[in-house]
């Protein structure tokens, strides 16, 4: 490298012998997803706290003892929030406990859609269970996630050389790759709808019969983009 090019490189904006050209790239991907979360709501009612409390905890044995029968397809299982809940009515001037209303939360990650769809029927069957999902993701080490930063970087290349040659120069070489946001630039704005998560619920008693189901998985979008300032030669003008 020449002084002026060893100069240039340390410029914002380089020199009339050394320009710089200043890039942007982006991908963009849709893959299938790795995984489905669920998410399980176990209800229990009674007239005294302890009814309350032994239904519910029957009922939340039985849902993570159906979860659990699945073995290695559920990768992930967690019980959220639990609460026991007085309800109360007015008698005269007093008030009285009317019933006592338990709720578990439990949230459950698979990676085997054809296991996810058997299992989402049977917890919607069982008795005062509610399910909601699936939400559909990639895991955080998917290989999608590195495919899109290197077309990402293959585009900023070829766009950057697409300049130079428009001036009748070429590139020399790359000063700065940097993701987006890296340099406090504007954060990108994903496309409408996000991760592509779908949403079901189902809330049943033991007396009626499992709804259908449409499990179909959401393919995901993936998207990178990363900025290279390059050098190239002088232009012919």
């Amino acid at each position: 490298m020449t002084q002026d090019a060893a100069h240039a490189s340390h410029q914002p904006y380089g020199t009339p012998e050394v320009p710089r050209v200043a890039v942007r790239g982006e991908a963009r991907l849709e893959v299938d997803p790795e995984i489905a979360r669920i998410g399980i709501t176990v209800n229990a009612r009674g007239t005294d706290r302890r009814t309350a409390l032994e239904d519910l905890t029957r009922r939340n044995n039985t849902v993570l003892d159906l979860i659990k029968s699945h073995g290695d397809t559920v990768e992930k299982l967690e019980t959220g929030a639990l609460s026991i809940t007085p309800e109360l009515t007015r008698h005269g001037r007093a008030e009285r406990v009317r019933a006592y209303h338990g709720r578990v939360h439990i949230t459950a990650e698979l990676s085997d859609f054809t296991t996810l769809g058997e299992l989402t029927t049977r917890l919607a069957d069982l008795e005062l269970t509610q399910v909601d999902g699936p939400w559909w993701a990639l895991r955080p080490t998917s290989p999608a996630h590195g495919e899109a930063r290197r077309q990402a970087v293959l585009e900023a290349v070829q766009r950057a050389r697409e300049y130079a040659e428009a001036l009748g120069a070429r590139l020399a070489a790359l000063v700065e790759l940097a993701d987006l946001g890296a340099e406090n630039a504007a954060p990108f704005a994903p496309a409408p709808g996000g991760s592509g998560m779908r949403t079901m619920a189902f809330s049943t008693t033991e007396d009626a019969g499992p709804p259908p189901l449409d499990l179909e998985p959401q393919r995901q979008t993936v998207h990178a983009q990363v900025n290279a300032r390059f050098t190239m030669t002088p232009p012919q003008l």
